[in-house]
């Protein structure tokens, strides 16, 4: 075999692969649709989503999105690195296994548009509904800010392609703080209990304001309104480690477990 300097498009893939292999990602097999070409650091942030959608959250994941970077999905809106990290790392201690069923990337655009289908299994340590499972359909919106080294500044996670609509206020604003503290001190098992039961519980309310016509405002309010508590109680609930090192640490504790 030939030997001298490498090609550019062997360059090119050597460089791509180290810069996954230094984030350890797991999802770096990208189903593109067709005439959907992702470049390299597009390619970087799907596999980042893509591992964060499937429990395996790590703080270089997260330095791909910008600290105001808001995450949206059916059951929570939360802005700011404090409310997205509680998130995801909530929603790894939450199920255990996570398994995307199959993803697409549909659009190579801004956003970058995936179809996503993903099985969730509630972990041991959440009582009562423990080993449930819900298989979820979405279309992940991922935007980005070009300007600033392709950084993500909002993930959608459309349920069904949608989000509720409306908007309530910050609930953190009017929450009595006697009931926040409750929360804190109900801990991380019994507090995602309570969060779980209400989440499984919310399709039915969306049936019903869709049956019951004189109750959509309510509905919707409800909605609203628990998304905006999830996005300020979780992150009380969910450790988010504060070094490399306590991340790592957390990452071989849920690899052992799983």
């Amino acid at each position: 075999m030939a030997s001298g300097t490498p090609s550019a498009t062997a360059q090119a893939q050597e460089k791509a692969n180290a810069t996954f292999d230094s984030f350890t990602m797991k999802n770096t097999n990208l189903n593109e649709g067709s005439g959907v070409k992702l470049n390299d650091q597009q390619k970087i942030i799907v596999s980042s989503v893509l591992d964060l959608f499937e429990g395996n959250p790590t703080l270089k994941h997260l330095s791909l999105w910008k600290k105001d970077a808001l995450f949206a999905d059916p059951l929570s809106s939360a802005q700011g690195f404090e409310r997205y990290a509680a998130q995801w790392y909530g929603l790894a201690s939450l199920f255990s296994p996570i398994q995307i069923q199959s993803h697409r990337v549909v659009s190579g655009g801004n956003p970058i548009e995936v179809e996503l289908t993903n099985k969730y299994v509630v972990a041991g340590s959440v009582p009562l509904v423990k080993g449930k499972e819900q298989t979820i359909s979405s279309r992940v919106l991922i935007h980005i800010d070009e300007a600033d080294g392709l950084k993500i500044t909002k993930v959608e996670d459309r349920w069904d392609d949608k989000l509720p609509d409306g908007a309530v206020s910050e609930v953190g604003d009017v929450l009595p703080l006697a009931a926040l503290r409750w929360v804190a001190r109900t801990g991380v098992t019994w507090g995602w209990w309570a969060f779980m039961n209400a989440s499984w519980w919310r399709p039915f309310l969306r049936r019903l304001s869709d049956e019951l016509e004189e109750y959509e405002s309510l509905a919707d309010f409800v909605v609203q309104a628990f998304r905006k508590l999830n996005a300020v109680t979780v992150p009380a609930l969910v450790k988010v480690p504060k070094n490399e090192e306590e991340d790592m640490k957390m990452k071989a504790e849920r690899e052992k477990s799983s």
